[in-house]
């Protein structure tokens, strides 16, 4: 089973996307901010990251790219959940390592297949 990291600072946001995943099979653990985010991606492995992009303490186009330094996740996939529509913040996320954007409000089905895709 994959385990994944959701990590946003709204909390009925990180209840959605784990619920989402969780009715798909999927282990998930929660983290509220980008710091907390990168502790518990040191503490243990993970299969996939998502990550909103503005949160207190770090955020998470800063936590992407520190993850993408650290060896045990130079190939893990790395998607970004945010309302931010910008290309320049997708540049932004695109340089620091993201594998793909997903824009919120999102699509629970959405979720799952990109997830799988990502996955696969």
């Amino acid at each position: 089973m994959s385990k994944i990291l959701a990590v946003d600072d709204s909390t009925s946001m990180r209840q959605m996307i784990a619920y989402t995943l969780k009715e798909s099979g999927y282990e998930v653990e929660e983290a509220e901010d980008g710091e907390a985010g990168l502790e518990k991606a040191k503490s243990q492995q993970f299969s996939l990251v998502l990550a909103d992009v503005n949160m207190p303490r770090m955020d998470g186009i800063t936590m992407v790219g520190r993850l993408r330094g650290m060896d045990q996740y130079k190939f893990t996939p790395l998607l970004i959940l945010t309302t931010e529509t910008g290309d320049d913040k997708k540049q932004q996320g695109k340089a620091a390592g993201a594998t793909g954007w997903i824009t919120k409000p999102f699509d629970p089905d959405q979720l799952i297949n990109v997830v799988k895709r990502v996955l696969a």
